[in-house]
């Protein structure tokens, strides 16, 4: 684990990592990609979406290793990914049309 790794762990503890997940992908290859990407437990929600990106997956993990194996292990294997950007959900306002008390 290198140091920014063991600064993640530090702060999340055993609190859980959630992160949305942003993939641009071959499109002869997006709905192959989206349907075996959405069968991961740790995949709460995938859309395919208009943009410069293709596919936004968001996704729980229970630790900041586990995430980052997910992407490692995970994504980088799949035919047609060509670029991803994973970015860890620090702070929830609102989530299910609910405010989230602060």
């Amino acid at each position: 684990m290198n140091d920014f790794e063991e600064e993640v762990a530090a702060q999340r503890g055993d609190e859980g990592v959630e992160a949305v997940i942003l993939l641009k992908v071959d499109t002869a290859h997006v709905d192959e990609i989206g349907t075996t990407l959405a069968t991961f437990d740790q995949i709460d929600h995938a859309y395919l979406v208009t943009g410069e990106d293709d596919l936004v997956l968001k996704g729980t993990f229970p630790e900041y290793q586990e995430l980052k194996d997910f992407i490692v292990k995970g994504l980088a294997p799949l035919e047609g990914v060509e670029d991803t950007k994973t970015m860890m959900i620090v702070s929830t306002y609102k989530e299910d049309n609910e405010i989230i008390e602060g």
